[in-house]
């Protein structure tokens, strides 16, 4: 016997608003830096392309998210939607970190998302390019965790 996911709403297809509501949910989750919960968002077979990284299903998410976060200190991410239709949202994203030495970086990033009839992610491809950045060039500054709502998005910041 397995146990089926439940429903994750919002399901596709997406309005406009459903669409902004699923990215704003996956960059709060992304900012919790919560391997377990965050693999949860996607169907259990997956796939997906994360720069030159191709990964099936949630076991090899979750692994692949916890190296993440094991090496990018100060992760903050902002998520913008650019497109939307059906069960597809497209999304453009920055984030900054630093590695161990404290050197820090701005990633940008474009991603194309496939959700299933439950509104789970079934296919995740993300183009990313990391900028060195000096600290005093950061832009992303609020407590670890979600970003606050009053704080701008990507379009505000000039990103």
């Amino acid at each position: 016997m397995t146990i089926e996911d439940p429903i994750r709403p919002p399901v596709p297809p997406f309005t406009f608003e459903e669409a902004v509501q699923k990215v704003r949910m996956a960059e709060d989750a992304w900012n919790r830096r919560d391997p377990e919960k965050v693999s949860m968002a996607y169907t259990a077979d997956t796939k997906w392309r994360n720069r030159s990284e191709f990964l099936n299903g949630r076991e090899e998410v979750r692994a692949f998210l916890t190296r993440k976060w094991e090496t990018e200190n100060g992760y903050r991410l902002i998520k913008e939607i650019w497109a939307h239709e059906g069960n597809r949202i497209a999304v453009r994203f920055c984030y900054e970190w630093h590695d161990e030495e404290g050197n820090w970086f701005r990633a940008h990033g474009n991603e194309n998302w496939q959700f299933d009839e439950k509104g789970y992610m079934a296919q995740r491809h993300a183009s990313i390019n990391d900028v060195p950045i000096a600290e005093a060039d950061r832009k992303f500054h609020w407590p670890q965790g979600p970003r606050p709502l009053d704080h701008p998005g990507l379009t505000e910041l000039g990103l």
